[in-house]
């Protein structure tokens, strides 16, 4: 357990309970794609419930070995490029306004969608670069494709209401179940949109990405309908710290008795590390399957 922070040791348990709280009884099994390549590269500890766990991240080996070049191009095992071909940009109107929006597959035949939101100083090519985060969005788009789904990213200019609108036109534009994914500050519509009444029956999920903490998330009305969370977090993360992101977790589990949340804890990522390392195959099933 290299460098486990001591809050977490209480959590170890025998592999048997481990297996069984990776491996849950679900509804729901996605076609895989480079699963070997993007699983997590090993389980540090893990609560009695499973829905706390923590995994080793090694910067070496999860940087520096898989990466041509560390941080900007991963090695091309981990890419599968042929998913290009049903991936393109667009202009979404609404409002008198075009929202840009990286899109891959079709929204209005999709059996289910997951949209993507960037945090501050990104676009839409942050989570449709395929090289980028260990390729980790090329998988995410590669599983959509072999799943009937869809997957989108709009260009968010501004966190606030008006941001918030934006990515619900985007989500009202479709019939499809969707997973809203949130990444760093992106997590602020996240929060926003759990209180849209039109938005929370559109969802089948969210997931946090290394999110900005918002302890009214567990008041929210996604919350109080059960929608179930996936929260991914850095154990270094420097600009939002996972324990304030844990409360909040610990917040959404006490409202309801197996509530449908999972975290999921880096020990040693920073920041950027959930965009990398987060198993989309594993959240995706643990999400649509609720």
């Amino acid at each position: 357990m290299r460098g486990l922070h001591p809050r977490l040791s209480a959590f170890v348990l025998a592999g048997a309970v481990l297996i069984c709280a990776i491996s849950p009884a679900i509804s729901l099994e996605l076609r895989g794609h480079k699963d070997k390549l993007f699983a997590y590269p090993g389980i540090l500890s893990i609560s009695k419930d499973g829905a706390f766990m923590v995994v080793d991240y090694d910067k070496q080996r999860d940087i520096h070995s898989r990466d041509v070049e560390p941080e900007r191009r991963v090695r091309s095992n981990y890419v599968s490029a042929g998913v290009k071909r049903q991936t393109r940009p667009a202009l979404h109107a609404v409002g008198g306004r075009e929202i840009e929006t990286g899109v891959t597959g079709d929204y209005s035949k999709a059996r289910f969608a997951v949209i993507f939101v960037h945090g501050r100083g990104g676009d839409q090519r942050l989570g449709m670069n395929d090289y980028t985060f260990g390729g980790n969005f090329n998988r995410l788009k590669n599983l959509m494709v072999l799943n009937g789904g869809a997957y989108m990213t709009p260009t968010v200019k501004s966190f606030d209401a008006q941001g918030a609108s934006d990515v619900k036109a985007i989500i009202m534009a479709g019939k499809a179940p969707v997973v809203l994914a949130c990444a760093s500050m992106g997590a602020f519509i996240c929060s926003s949109l759990a209180n849209d009444p039109a938005v929370v029956d559109r969802l089948a999920g969210m997931a946090l990405l290394g999110g900005a903490p918002d302890m009214a998330f567990a008041g929210s009305r996604a919350v109080k309908s059960g929608l179930p969370i996936v929260f991914t977090h850095g154990s270094l993360d420097t600009v939002y710290d996972w324990e304030d992101q844990k409360a909040v977790f610990d917040a959404v589990r006490k409202t309801a008795a197996d509530y449908p949340a999972r975290f999921v804890l880096f020990e040693t990522g920073s920041h950027g590390t959930p965009m990398r390392m987060t198993d989309w195959k594993q959240s995706l099933e643990f999400l649509l399957s609720r």
